[in-house]
């Protein structure tokens, strides 16, 4: 009887261990083939840069027949790549850096003055946030026309700034969570408010921070909308513009304007699998001291 009663135990936990292996297992492949489809379409457009066009249309998702860069020396002549690169990466550095700024200064202003005013305009932030970017173009664009913003890099970096409000929610979501002692030991220390922000509140805030410049530069930097109604000069192109130029420059050669596409996403690839670990450190931080 002793030894039915201790075996039993062991039974079920042997049982218990092969349904929790036989769940990850399915898991797995389940993630594995979801993976697989989403990447389809990517491998579609960067295998066919290496084709050319009738090596395309025989076989569109197998390997080239002969490779060749050809593409990409058609692109970089024909295409002003690198200037809308360049295009690009300023107004995205510029609006991401201001962005992440003023969400923080306000986030901080908001949790460090608790009031009335604060909380009202807490309320004011919140029904400009579900307002839909839309409607606040042809309103927008007028007010960049009386101040000769329109057509210009500085002009469509302003209206980007609109993001901040984007990063003040996030922003001030995590520095409720914050150990409010130290920053009333350092006011006792005699430590104002920027230095209180700049040197405790800062690195506290690091893990969030790092994850709203992830996503507010990648929105930036892949946005057409905005681009496409606040810049008209050629000179002035962001590399999405490039992309949307390129069909109908490219619309018989799909090869080449594959390739457009590919240098387009490939900057913004490269810094986000960088970038990917302090991603996911920033939102299990967050997590858990929320």
């Amino acid at each position: 009887m002793a030894s039915k009663a201790v075996s039993s135990p062991r039974g079920s936990g042997m049982t218990f261990t092969t349904r929790k292996r036989i769940g990850s297992l399915v898991t797995s492949v389940v993630m594995i083939l979801v993976a697989l489809v989403c990447a389809v379409p990517l491998w579609y457009i960067v295998i066919n840069t290496f084709k050319t066009i009738p090596d395309m249309a025989s076989n569109p998702l197998g390997l080239p027949k002969e490779w060749t860069l050809a593409n990409y020396t058609k692109a970089f002549a024909t295409v002003p790549i690198v200037r809308s690169l360049w295009n690009t990466l300023v107004v995205t550095f510029f609006g991401v850096v201001i962005q992440v700024g003023v969400g923080a200064l306000a986030a901080y202003g908001m949790i460090l003055r608790k009031s009335r005013f604060t909380a009202l305009v807490g309320m004011i932030l919140m029904v400009a946030f579900v307002v839909p970017a839309q409607t606040t173009l042809i309103p927008l664009y007028r007010m960049e026309a009386q101040a000769h913003l329109v057509n210009t890099l500085a002009g469509l970096t302003i209206i980007y700034l609109g993001g901040a409000v984007f990063c003040y929610f996030l922003i001030v979501g995590y520095m409720k969570s914050l150990p409010f002692e130290l920053i009333e030991a350092a006011r006792i220390d005699g430590a104002g408010p920027l230095r209180i922000f700049w040197s405790i509140v800062m690195p506290l805030i690091r893990p969030i921070l790092t994850t709203v410049v992830v996503f507010q530069t990648m929105g930036t930097w892949n946005d057409f909308m905005n681009a496409n109604v606040f810049l008209s000069s050629s000179e002035l192109r962001t590399i999405v513009l490039q992309v949307y130029n390129a069909v109908g420059q490219f619309s018989t050669d799909w090869p080449s304007f594959m390739t457009i596409t590919v240098l387009a996403l490939l900057p913004v690839f490269v810094f986000f699998i960088f970038c990917q670990k302090w991603i996911v450190s920033g939102l299990v931080a967050g997590s858990v001291k929320g």
